[in-house]
């Protein structure tokens, strides 16, 4: 199925949390510091999240839906793969470039559920 509002209800967000998440239009900016670290910061009008990361090495992290979370990050035919696992359950998270346009695509599949998810990020000028 793909509805981010399945997946989140899936995972454990409640309702309520479900539905301000559907309704947020984020903001989602990448950086590169120094070393290799690499910063993906995602802002909506409800909460920023922001991750700190180094390609193919695991760090916790907390979600926007507050999970707590150990992720892994790759880099794999031009897709940005997350690895993210809590509790037992294991979400993967895939982000591309599509079309040649600025648009990126984040499709998340949850593997405890038969649940995916699509969302899409248009660059702003």
């Amino acid at each position: 199925k793909h509805d981010e509002g399945h997946v989140s209800g899936v995972v454990g967000v409640g309702f309520a949390s479900r539905q301000m998440a559907n309704l947020a239009k984020p903001s989602l900016v990448f950086s590169e510091g120094d070393g290799g670290l690499i910063s993906m910061k995602s802002t909506t009008t409800f909460k920023t999240v922001e991750i700190k990361f180094r390609l193919g090495e695991e760090f916790g992290e907390i979600t926007a839906d507050d999970r707590q979370a150990k992720s892994t990050m790759s880099l794999l035919n031009g897709k940005l793969i997350q690895s993210q696992t809590w509790e037992g359950k294991t979400t993967t998270i895939e982000r591309e470039i599509q079309d040649g346009k600025l648009i990126a695509v984040s499709v998340l599949q949850c593997i405890m559920g038969d649940a995916v998810s699509l969302r899409t990020y248009e660059r702003e000028d």
